[in-house]
């Protein structure tokens, strides 16, 4: 077994990256017990497997991918999506994203030049790609900005378990979504702060090959707040109740079904009973005044006992 490369070492195709017990990945390909390079990127060794992220290159779905993006075509029951880049047009049906009943004009729900957020349920290179809409945060999106990065670098703005997205939006406290076709939703109430984020994702893009480039980002975030500090408002920051795509009436039927969390109100029933301990004790304190009347009652009684007494002696003596 020997390799060929060195950590993210740049590779170009056909260049032989392994030899031995080794298993190509994405952007690699296997021949006779050798792993070549099939694109221009970063060779990576995880474990006995050899990748290749590409530097460049088009989108191609892939199941439970998510997406962003906008509708081209209103045709019968069908809406036709635009990814932005590769050589498919999705489709998604309205089966697919309205609760029913809905109306036969599905325009009125969605028309041409709507962007949404979606999920690839199913890829065909023949048919291409199907889309679907039932889930949190499938919908479609109002206000904000789209750019596009290249699909190639998009889980580097992900980030290994989304440390670099959450970073961003942690420090900026803008609402973003990423598709993997490589189109960014972003929204902030301050223009200066929707520039500051497109500015993060290209600095993304162009470095995307670099090491320890989260940190980069976010030195270059803090020096630019520092910057701009007195000049943004803290009320056009989005509140935490506002965070994530605006959602719409139309879209909101699968999410409800799949929420468990309104049950969740339910809890809080058990602080009435607390309340109701304190009411009794009043009342048990108002029982007593009619025990204490009751001893006169009993005192009463003792002199008829001793009137009867004397009666026995009389008895007695006789």
């Amino acid at each position: 077994m020997a390799l060929f490369f060195t950590k993210r070492e740049i590779v170009v195709p056909g260049q032989l990256l392994a030899e031995g017990r080794y298993r190509a990945d994405v952007g690699a390909y296997g021949k006779d017990e050798k792993v070549y390079s099939a694109v221009v990127g970063l060779a990576e060794l995880r474990g006995n497997t050899v990748k290749v992220v590409p530097l460049q290159g088009v989108y191609i779905p892939s199941e439970g991918d998510l997406i962003i993006g906008k509708i081209t075509i209103v045709a019968g029951n069908n809406w036709k999506v635009d990814l932005g880049s590769g050589p498919y047009l999705a489709s998604l049906h309205a089966n697919n994203a309205l609760r029913r009943p809905y109306d036969d004009d599905i325009s009125r729900y969605m028309g041409i030049g709507d962007v949404i957020v979606a999920e690839v349920s199913a890829f065909d290179r023949n048919s291409g790609p199907f889309l679907f809409m039932k889930g949190r945060g499938l919908q479609k999106l109002e206000g904000g900005m789209l750019m596009s990065i290249n699909p190639a670098k998009v889980p580097r703005v992900i980030g290994r378990r989304g440390s670099m997205i959450s970073m961003i939006k942690d420090l900026l406290r803008v609402q973003t979504v990423v598709g993997q076709n490589g189109i960014i939703w972003i929204r902030s109430r301050d223009p200066k702060i929707m520039r500051l984020a497109v500015k993060a994702f290209e600095m993304i893009e162009a470095e995307a090959h670099t090491s320890k480039l989260t940190d980069r980002v976010h030195d270059m975030l803090k020096e630019e707040l520092k910057n701009l500090k007195g000049s943004i408002d803290e009320d056009d920051y989005p509140s935490d109740e506002d965070e994530g795509p605006p959602k719409d009436e139309a879209f909101e039927e699968a999410p409800v079904e799949t929420e468990p969390e309104p049950e969740v109100e339910s809890e809080p029933a058990p602080e009435p009973e607390p309340e109701v301990v304190p009411e009794d004790e009043p009342t048990e304190t108002k029982e007593e005044p009619s025990e204490v009347e009751a001893k006169p009652d009993k005192a009463k009684a003792k002199p008829k006992k001793v009137e009867e007494k004397p009666e026995e002696k009389e008895v007695s003596e006789e």
